[in-house]
């Protein structure tokens, strides 16, 4: 009768809630107390009231007695077959207060909660960690037991749940079942659709707070955290460089298997890691997407820019630990590095001659070919460098950018300062073998070995006599021209 009269007289003396029978009380009170007084006979596992008992057997018996009316899936929980028809309704009756998002389970919601709460009530007995779900925690198990008794039939690749062997075999079948209802991409497992929707929706729930910064997917965040704790959890097992991201250890183990999987569709160049072949194409478009704000300059990629900022701001990170000189770019400081270990790894194949650069190597070969590929656009002289074009540049545009600090002097080329600098210091570095005598210059020593070779180089055009100096082939011209000499 208490049915129709609504009437509750037996009250939890605990929390006060209301009972309409003895035995409903009975079992709400081991909520309280946590007395589980029934014991599963096959694993041992306890449950409070009886029925969870009945429940439970069904995960020994396989037994799933609910089946969906619409696709015949069936289960072995009613409460599981009803959040189940809401996939098919596609009702989401339980929603988040915090960022409005829609779940079809009570429990989804529970669980999308702590991502805002960042709580973690659920905690490894064996490393302490914690996680904010159940699930992820069984899956953490797995590392502490080694159990994986699932096997992929094609690859022999061995899993802890049967769950992930499903989303594993998509892989060789290339089944991508959901779909992205806004763009029409398809993914191989839900959680990767779930982590793409937050593109369309902007939500970014992982929020760093150290710095602030926040972030759509978890496994990002993740990575991010290790910028601040300097962890490198992932290990080369060949040379035991370490990593903080995966991505990044798979691309430096190409180093060792020299594997370059990501090939240019033009040109057939090869490449390691996909960021060089993007960068590589826009050799081909003469794509130059990266401008420097300073000078407007445009760069083909992120880095070369980064390395041309340094020449704005001065910056030289890079340090040699041997003689402290400095570099703004890490590739200068390894070329560098060679003038210590005496290394030349560059051989021209046609003398033998070898070089601690690849560009210097470059050059060189455009001795043996002739070839001049750089043009001045001005008055059209040809150079085998690019170096050297620059340098003639400034013939037309009267620049001089490397200043003296001593007399103010200015020059048009680093190696022109260079030189002068030895008028101030009085170094001569630069020794005849044959006679002791020092030179400021290279070029002096070349004029004054041919002293000794009796070689002369230099001939008048006009009547051939012969020169063993440039200046004094300059100095005959002139009784040719009836030029006098500017005293």
């Amino acid at each position: 009768m208490r049915v129709h009269t609504g009437q509750k007289p037996f009250v939890c003396e605990l929390c006060g809630q209301r009972f309409s029978v003895k035995s409903s009380l009975n079992k709400h009170v081991r909520v309280h107390t946590g007395q589980k007084p029934f014991a599963c006979k096959l694993c041992g596992q306890r449950f409070s009231v009886k029925s969870s008992v009945d429940t439970h057997m069904r995960v020994h018996t396989g037994q799933k007695p609910y089946a969906c009316d619409q696709c015949g899936k069936c289960f072995s929980h009613k409460t599981t077959l009803n959040s189940h028809m809401s996939v098919h309704t596609g009702q989401k009756p339980f929603a988040c207060e915090l960022c409005g998002q829609r779940f079809n389970q009570k429990t989804h919601l529970n669980s999308h909660t702590r991502v805002h709460t960042g709580q973690k009530p659920f905690a490894c007995e064996l490393c302490g960690k914690r996680f904010s779900r159940s699930t992820h925690l069984n899956t953490h198990m797995i590392i502490h037991r080694g159990h994986k008794p699932f096997s992929c039939e094609l690859c022999g690749q061995k899993f802890g749940y049967k769950s992930i062997l499903n989303s594993h075999m998509r892989i060789h079948t290339g089944q991508k079942p959901f779909a992205c209802e806004l763009c029409g991409q398809r993914f191989r497992c839900k959680s990767n659709l779930n982590s793409h929707m937050r593109v369309h929706t902007g939500q970014k729930p992982f929020a760093c707070e150290l710095c602030g910064q926040r972030f759509s997917c978890k496994s990002t965040f993740n990575s991010h955290m290790r910028v601040h704790t300097g962890q490198k959890p992932f290990a080369c097992q060949l040379c035991g460089q370490r990593y903080s991201q995966s991505k990044q250890l798979n691309r430096h183990m190409r180093v060792h298997t020299g594997q370059k999987p990501f090939v240019c569709e033009l040109c057939e160049a090869r490449f390691s890691c996909k960021s060089s072949l993007n960068s590589h194409m826009r050799v081909h478009t003469g794509e130059k997407p990266f401008v420097c704000e300073l000078c407007g300059q445009r760069f083909r990629d992120k880095t070369t820019l980064n390395g041309h900022m340094r020449v704005h701001t001065g910056q030289k990170p890079f340090v040699c630990e041997l003689c402290e000189a400095r570099f703004s770019c890490k590739s200068n400081l390894n070329s560098h590095m060679r003038v210590h270990r005496g290394e030349k790894p560059f051989v021209c194949e046609l003398c033998g001659q070898r070089f601690r650069h690849k560009t210097t190597l470059n050059g060189h070969m455009r001795v043996h070919t002739g070839q001049k590929a750089f043009v001045c656009e001005l008055c059209e002289a040809r150079f085998r460098c690019k170096s050297s074009l620059n340098r003639h540049m400034r013939v037309h545009t009267g620049q001089k950018p490397f200043v003296c600090e001593l007399c103010e002097a200015r020059f048009s080329c680093k190696s022109s300062l260079n030189s002068h600098m030895r008028v101030h210091t009085g170094e001569k570095p630069f020794v005849c073998e044959l006679c002791g005598q020092r030179f400021r210059h290279k070029t002096t020593l070349n004029g004054h070995m041919r002293v000794h070779t009796g070689q002369k180089a230099f001939v008048c055009e006009l009547c051939k006599a012969r020169f063993s100096c440039k200046s004094s082939l300059n100095s005959h011209m002139r009784v040719h021209t009836g030029h006098k000499k500017l005293i």
